[in-house]
């Protein structure tokens, strides 16, 4: 069988030998006779597997026992809601860093809940650059701090973070475990786990224990923070196989040598190919700046809308999925996650090479 080519923002490629790990024991996990999808989340097995996931997290980011790990459905954009939920109290204000779509999102639902503040924001520039935050212009009354740390439709990344007296709160869905993080710097992260900790299902919150205290009975059960807390995020039924990838994920990330050895392939991977835009004399155009490019996702255009779309087909007649630009952008973007192989960018490279040419 051949693998795709697989490009896809989200969701994304997954390490092939997690994938043939979970194949060995689809029907019968451990001897129990049943699939990993099968078993009570009650029980110890499955037990084994949950804290299994949550161990490993906190030793790949050095995460410290004044955090708790949590695992909650409905994607980054359920966080969206529950942050501001939960932490929007007593007429504080939410303050956002606006660097995209998914940070615009926050904000809209962030702003149905309470004050909100917009310290900085990049969207008169096409979002093609982080922006500088005056920091002196953060609310007084400010609950936290919310950035979007990679903005996977236009290709910017958060290279440093804001020092700021308040909790600061990143969406990490698309960069986490990509770097070494001093998670000591956050408040909370959240990200969901189809770009670089497995399969769409799951989302990992981690939290300053500090913060829950925040939380109030007079929320929803299930938008509460504390709920998840104070059941090991087994209130209700979690997303069992999801998060039984995420742990095959998390011993394929420390198996690969840890966060600072996928930080080096990851810098090589990007390199590849802002290598060949660079040196391509404007025919492969970037859209982000160059000190605010990501090294998750490449973002491109070429000359013309009708070059694009040849590139684009001529790319998936060679095997390559997922090139496709954001509908709200176009162009083109390559997304190159943690699992995505060197030799797959490499490919790609040359194959953008050899279209310039041949153009």
């Amino acid at each position: 069988m051949s693998r795709a080519l697989n490009f896809n923002a989200g969701p994304a490629a997954l390490p092939q030998t997690v994938l043939e790990e979970a194949q060995k024991h689809l029907l019968d996990f451990k001897g129990t006779g049943m699939s990993v999808m099968e078993l009570s989340h009650r029980s110890k097995v499955y037990e084994e597997v949950h804290n299994g996931a949550k161990l490993k997290l906190k030793k790949l980011l050095t995460i410290s026992d004044e955090y708790e790990i949590l695992f909650i459905q409905g994607g980054a954009s359920l966080q969206f809601s529950m942050i501001p939920m939960n932490l929007l109290i007593d007429e504080s204000v939410g303050s956002y860093v606006l660097t995209g779509s998914w940070s615009e999102k926050a904000l809209k639902e962030a702003k149905k809940i309470g004050q909100t503040q917009v310290l900085a924001s990049s969207k008169d520039q096409q979002y093609k650059e982080i922006p500088s935050a005056d920091l002196n212009k953060l609310s007084q009354d400010s609950a936290y701090l919310h950035i979007t740390s990679n903005n996977t439709i236009y290709g910017t990344q958060w290279d440093t973070f804001p020092e700021v007296s308040v909790p600061l709160i990143a969406d990490m869905s698309s960069d986490i475990l990509s770097k070494p993080l001093n998670v000591d710097q956050f408040g909370l992260i959240y990200a969901g786990a189809q770009k670089n900790l497995g399969p769409s299902g799951v989302t990992v919150v981690i939290i300053k224990k500090d913060l829950l205290k925040r939380s109030n009975d007079q929320l929803p059960t299930m938008m509460n923070y504390q709920t998840y807390s104070d059941h090991n995020s087994l209130y209700n039924t979690p997303p069992t196989f999801a998060i039984y990838l995420l742990d095959l994920v998390l011993e394929w990330a420390h198996s690969e040598g840890g966060v600072e050895a996928l930080e080096v392939k990851n810098t090589e991977k990007a390199n590849v190919l802002y290598d060949v835009i660079d040196g391509s004399k404007g025919f492969y155009n970037g859209h982000a700046q160059k000190d605010s490019r990501s090294k998750m996702n490449v973002t491109f255009t070429l000359p013309t809308e009708e070059l694009t779309s040849s590139f684009l087909a001529q790319a998936k007649d060679y095997g390559f999925v997922g090139l496709n630009g954001h509908r709200s952008v176009g162009g083109c973007r390559a997304s190159i996650y943690n699992a995505m192989p060197l030799d797959h960018v490499i490919q790609l490279a040359e194959f953008m090479k050899k279209f310039k040419s041949l153009t």
